[in-house]
């Protein structure tokens, strides 16, 4: 996601010069948090929706977090403040949605741009995540369509990203364990702890 991150990134400051002119002072910071925090909220319901009446959607959500292990958390958050959260919404909101407002109009613009983002994680065979993608792409593109800039918007990507995937996950994160040989099929399958805080590593 890095590598793809720089890649894209890169491509939406080429193609859009604007993007070049982006900052980030004290009003962006503060709707970005807000409107991380109000994300944050959706997907704790939505986690809750999914683990109970999503088929699968419990073993998907702890195969979304298992991602947490690859690498040392206080790398994973390095790279998704620096690269890749800035470089989805450079390439999300600030070339594609864009493109798209300006060709169909504001909302429907916005909308196409949600599908989109949500549409590409189709990949992944998780369609707890494309979900997810969806309702976070919808939140990110409601906020662009309505005004809110792109450098308030990088905030709040970043900030959600971290504190949803590494400080404070919504729901229970760790894989389930099998059955030990032998062991009763009607016992009820053993859990590790639920969700962690961040540990430095």
């Amino acid at each position: 996601m890095t590598a793809t991150g720089i890649v894209l990134g890169g491509l939406a400051l080429v193609a859009n010069p604007r993007l070049r002119r982006t900052r980030i002072g004290a009003r962006e910071v503060a709707i970005g948090l807000a409107s991380a925090a109000a994300l944050y909220g959706t997907f704790k319901l939505g986690d809750r929706f999914a683990r109970r009446f999503v088929p699968g959607g419990d073993a998907q959500i702890r195969d979304i977090y298992s991602l947490r292990e690859l690498a040392p958390q206080r790398e994973t958050a390095a790279r998704l403040v620096t690269i890749i959260g800035p470089a989805e919404e450079l390439f999300w909101r600030g070339l594609v949605q864009e493109a798209m407002m300006r060709r169909y109009g504001r909302w429907t613009g916005a909308a196409m741009a949600a599908v989109a983002y949500s549409a590409v994680h189709v990949t992944t065979g998780n369609f707890t995540l494309m979900g997810a993608a969806g309702i976070a792409g919808a939140h990110w593109c409601a906020l662009y369509a309505a005004g809110v800039p792109i450098g308030a918007l990088i905030v709040s990507h970043c900030a959600w990203d971290v504190w949803v995937f590494l400080v404070q996950p919504t729901g229970e994160i760790e894989a389930v364990a099998a059955p030990a040989p032998g062991s009763s099929s009607s016992s009820a399958p053993s859990r590790k702890p639920t969700s962690r805080p961040f540990e430095p590593d």
